[in-house]
């Protein structure tokens, strides 16, 4: 490509929908990106235009694309996308799990962080992993460009849909070191939210999930007796029965304990992280797991899952456990209230976040990707049939 500039477009859709793990992928890996790789001219689409502005304030506003209202936002991907591609000319494109229709002259990037839904069907409809399984493994096997966000899901990925592994680059998430101060972050959300001294859980609800684990421990222990707020962040992705039951019963005394934030602002979740008693991430599975370390870096005591891509948080150890033991989970979580962890235990999990999860190798490997793929490669067909199922998918 000579001198010129390798023209990128970026869908972040996911800043349209509230907190979730892409989002924290396409805000921090671009951040690093445009710091670093001024040869990149990068795009990026939304219907928030706001969101993404405010995420990428360098950005220049006719930098930053807006999508039509369309009724079915599927139209997203068959028409704005390919529409916006055509008329700037986009070198690459990048997309979390799910390919439009394929635009002569311009490479697919895509990024698929997991395929828990074929690892844990229990957790998922038969038409969620249908529909699933389907676009997401087309999407990547006719991607130019194929990457994931741990070895745990590479080799997931590698597996159910015959891909080699070595075809398959892994981006790590990384971890921002921009956080609040503790009594900062404390002041903050006791004079924004009127909460403090409590346990936090940031994560959209689904059932592997498992807010139903912390809930029932919770009011187990009785917690809410001793001024200890419990504090969900993130908005209700997949009906959780379960949860949804033990919320209704909620005595007064308990509900008045209870504190769930669908949505807040980014800057106000680092302050939550900062400011809370001790922060729980009981999830049943994930490709990666970004909000415990986004915790932990935040010097704050962690109580952490041990499974599937969590097994690799070694270092929070003895503060680990198994998701599908709640006696375990509620020893621990009493043994943690009762006697935190030392100061210098967790300024040393800080360091060693600090160090392996950093957002500059990942921006590096995925500019390398692009400055090292042939102009010329073949153009793969276009991912159209079943469009029908992926409204629920792409919202």
């Amino acid at each position: 490509m000579g001198n010129k500039r390798i023209s990128l477009f970026v869908d972040a859709h996911s800043f349209d929908t509230g907190f979730q793990g892409t989002q924290t992928f396409i805000r921090e890996l671009y951040t690093q990106i445009l710091l670093t790789y001024p040869d990149l001219d990068i795009y990026f689409g939304a219907y928030d235009v706001k969101a993404v502005k405010k995420a990428f304030p360098s950005v220049e506003s006719d930098h930053i694309l807006s999508y039509k209202n369309w009724k079915l936002a599927i139209l997203r991907f068959a028409v704005d996308i390919p529409q916006y591609i055509k008329k700037y000319k986009f070198d690459y494109a990048h997309f979390q799990y799910l390919l439009p229709v394929q635009i002569r002259g311009c490479k697919y990037i895509v990024t698929t962080h997991d395929v828990l839904f074929n690892d844990f069907p229990e957790y998922f409809s038969l038409a969620y992993r249908l529909s699933r399984n389907f676009l997401f493994g087309r999407s990547i096997k006719n991607a130019a460009i194929k990457t994931t966000v741990s070895n745990y899901s590479k080799l997931r990925i590698a597996r159910y849909y015959g891909i080699p592994e070595t075809d398959i680059k892994v981006i790590p998430n990384g971890v921002s070191t921009r956080v609040p101060a503790n009594e900062t972050a404390r002041q903050f959300v006791k004079a924004k939210y009127n909460v403090s001294n409590y346990v936090l859980y940031v994560s959209r609800v689904e059932p592997r999930k498992n807010h139903t684990l912390v809930l029932k421990a919770y009011l187990k222990l009785q917690l809410y007796k001793q001024n200890i707020p419990l504090v969900f962040i993130g908005k209700n992705s997949i009906a959780d029965k379960n949860l949804e039951a033990i919320i209704k019963g909620l005595t007064l005394a308990q509900s008045s304990m209870f504190h769930w934030f669908p949505q807040v602002d980014d800057v106000d979740v680092k302050a939550f992280y900062a400011g809370c008693k001790l922060f729980v991430y009981p999830s049943k599975a994930e490709g990666f797991g970004i909000p415990p370390l986004e915790a932990a870096v935040c010097g704050v005591p962690v109580l952490c899952s041990s499974a599937t891509a969590m097994s690799d948080f070694d270092f929070f150890k003895p503060h680990v456990f198994n998701p599908d033991d709640e006696h375990d989970f509620e020893t621990k979580l009493l043994a943690m209230i009762a006697n935190p962890p030392t100061k210098s235990f967790l300024d040393n999990i800080t360091k060693v976040i600090a160090v392996k999860y950093q957002w500059q190798p990942g921006a590096k490997l995925f500019h390398d990707l692009l400055t090292a793929l042939p102009e010329r490669h073949e153009v793969h067909k276009p991912v159209t049939k079943l469009y029908h199922l992926t409204n629920q998918i792409v919202h």
